[in-house]
């Protein structure tokens, strides 16, 4: 048996398509990654990160303290 209708897509059309489905899944990605990255850590967790510069100046104890 043969398919009654005609192929109406072309393999351009197809080819433009997948290119821009994949496109969208590598956005979502990176947009997770964004989304998960800031709000994964808390913000003394991002100071003491390897990756992070030092932390802020914060008094201690044998700083002017009488």
């Amino acid at each position: 048996m043969s398919s009654r209708g005609k192929k109406k897509t072309t393999m351009a059309k197809l080819s433009r398509e997948s290119r821009l489905r994949e496109r969208r899944v590598e956005k979502e990605a990176r947009k997770r990654a964004r989304r998960d990255g800031a709000h994964g850590l808390s913000p003394e967790e991002r100071w003491l990160s390897p990756d992070s510069p030092s932390p802020p100046d914060s008094p201690t104890m044998d700083q002017g303290t009488v």
